[in-house]
This record gives structure tokens, C-alpha cells and sequence, in this order.
């Protein structure tokens, strides 16, 4: 297996964190790895190859000025490995515009994609994750669009999460294709018509709402990527919300705290699957390589998952069956 390219320089926490991350899932994981950064801020990069990259895409910067701009930065050449084949995945936690911008503009779309997208799985206690996509790539979108991510949306959560024929939604304010906007009513019928199938194994099972996204009615839910980035920030804020009010709670006085001991053995693997971090992060889907696209704020163990997936989705070939499902449409 060829290596995978960790931006070292990409997050809130570059590139310390992202370093231990890379340097333990080395270890722990036996992937090959190359970082990609500046060789003067990263400080002990252990047995692992690096890559210098002179510049950094900040957080803040603009995503396409930047990747045009900024050709040696390490996000673009993080880009550049997988597509020159010398890296078989990248990772990043960085500026996630610039990231979708250096895939594409790199590595490029496969065949016939119109628009890559981004598919975030959504914890569900005792179940799969729900993949949704897209959760920001393209803020605004047609009803083909949203057809072709049903499409990858099912081959991910095939490949993913071993789901033989996965149960796709389409997000909307009422179950009744009658509801929502233009853009949601146009797609409904073309969903529905069923001949975007072809070989992914998917079902179509109409409408679903925002309440439908951590339950296991549904394997994956598309929708344009403003609703989808609206939808995914306000589950983390509530996730968020919710597990400060208990972890507050079980800290209110002497008796809350003991009970709070007596049932963390089992809270404490639903905190687990709850966890942005346990992810790993998302996939752009519909560029010609694997991109993992981790969160911002990614600590150590965060982009150990991430370096998981992206050996998961290299081995998996999910490439090569994304162009399948996508060719044959």
C-alpha cells in the first residue's frame, strides 16, 4: 500500500497534534505514512517520511485564492501525491473549502461526477452511522446533483459500514412527496423513477426530516450542502449541549456523583459512539482519489481514525466502485 499524506499543517492543533496522530497510527495501525508541512514547525516527525510543503493554508483563508495562489502550501501537495501516485490518501483537518479545492483541483472528478460531495456518517446508538451528503461542499445544488449523491452516498455506506442495500432518504420539512421546495420536490421524482440505481443496491424510501438523521430508518440521507452543513452543525451543537448538561449533573452533589460512577461503565460507550471524533471524518466523494476531510478542532486520537478510514476506503477500492455506480447510471 502506498502511503497516505497527512497534512501536518492543517487544524486548530497543527501540527503537535496532528503529528502524534500520524506517528501513532503508524504504529498502531502498521499504515505507511508520509507527513506534509514545513520541516522547521514539526519538531520530531519519529520514523515517519515528511514532505516539505514552505507554506500553510490558514483556517481563514480563502479556499479557492489559497489553492490557486499557494501552490506549495501542504494541503496542495498533500493533492499532489495522490494524484502523481505516490500517495494512495490524504488526510487533512484543515481549511475545508481549500481542501475540497486542492482534491479536485489535483487529483480532478471522476468521469461524468458533476459535483463532488461531502459524506458525513451521523452516530445512531446501536446501529450504522447515517451517511449525509452533502454537508457543505456545494452550498447550492440541482436535482441531478442530489441523484448522483444518493449514488455515492450508497456505494459509501456499502463499503463503509457493510450495508448490502442501503436505505436512501431525501431531506425535506414532511414525509409527503408533496413537501419542501423546488429543489427537494424535483429530486423526489427523480429518486423515486429509480433509474439512478444501476448497481449500488440502494432503496429509495422517500422524504425523511431532520428527526430521522440518528435513527436506523434510513442508511443515508442526501440533501444540498447548506442544509446539510445547517443539519450537521446544529446535531453537534445539541450533542454538545446535551452531554455538558449531564456530565454537570452527575457533578451536582455527593449522591448524583456516586450514581454517576455506578453507571458510567455503561454510558460510557454510547459517550463513545457519540463522539465527532470517533469518525475518523468525512469522505469527498466524487474526486479520483481518497480524501478525508477531518474536523477542525481534530485531536490525536481524531486523526488516527481518520488515517483508519482512509486505509478502509484505499483497500476497499471505493473509488473504482464509485465510478462503476456512476458510469452505469
Amino acid at each position: 500500500m502506498l502511503p497516505i499524506a497527512v497534512d501536518a499543517m492543517g487544524g486548530d492543533h497543527a501540527p503537535g497534534a496532528i503529528v502524534e496522530g500520524a506517528r501513532t497510527a503508524a504504529a498502531e495501525l502498521g499504515v505507511p505514512i508520509v507527513l506534509v508541512g514545513q520541516p522547521q514547525a514539526i519538531d520530531d516527525p519519529g520514523e515517519l517520511e515528511l514532505f516539505a510543503a514552505s507554506q500553510v493554508i490558514a483556517m481563514d483563508d480563502d479556499p479557492a485564492t489559497s489553492v490557486r495562489t499557494m501552490k506549495d502550501s501542504s494541503l496542495v501537495r498533500a493533492a499532489e501525491l495522490v494524484r502523481d501516485g505516490k500517495a494512495s490518501a490524504m488526510v487533512s483537518a484543515g481549511n475545508t473549502g481549500a481542501t475540497m479545492a486542492s482534491a479536485l483541483l489535483r487529483m480532478g472528478r471522476i468521469k461524468g461526477v458533476s459535483r463532488p460531495a461531502i459524506a458525513t456518517p451521523i452516530p445512531v446508538p446501536g446501529s450504522t452511522p447515517t451517511v449525509l451528503l452533502d454537508a457543505g461542499a456545494n452550498a447550492e445544488c440541482q436535482p441531478e446533483w442530489l441523484v448522483q449523491f444518493a449514488q455515492m452516498g450508497a456505494v459509501f455506506a456499502r463499503d463503509r459500514y457493510g450495508v448490502d442495500a442501503p436505505r436512501v432518504g431525501l431531506l425535506s420539512i414532511g414525509e409527503e412527496p408533496t413537501k419542501g421546495n423546488t429543489l427537494v420536490k424535483e429530486t423526489h421524482a427523480l429518486l423515486a423513477a429509480g433509474d439512478w440505481v444501476g448497481a449500488t443496491g440502494a432503496t429509495f424510501v422517500g422524504n425523511v426530516e431532520g428527526r430521522d438523521l440518528m435513527t436506523d430508518g434510513v442508511d443515508v440521507v442526501v440533501t444540498d450542502g447548506f442544509t446539510g452543513n445547517v443539519a450537521l452543525k446544529t446535531l453537534e451543537g445539541g450533542l454538545k449541549t446535551l452531554v455538558g448538561a449531564l456530565l454537570a449533573a452527575f457533578d451536582s452533589s455527593e449522591e448524583a456523583r456516586a450514581a454517576s460512577q455506578a453507571l458510567w461503565p455503561t454510558l460510557a460507550p454510547l459517550y463513545a459512539s457519540l463522539d465527532p471524533e470517533s469518525t475518523g471524518g468525512a469522505m469527498l466523494l466524487g474526486v479520483d482519489g481518497v480524501c478525508i476531510i477531518s474536523h477542525g478542532s481534530s485531536s490525536a486520537r481524531a486523526i488516527v481514525n481518520a488515517v483508519s478510514v482512509a486505509r478502509d476506503m484505499v483497500e476497499g477500492g471505493v473509488v473504482d466502485h464509485l465510478r462503476a455506480a456512476i458510469s452505469t447510471s
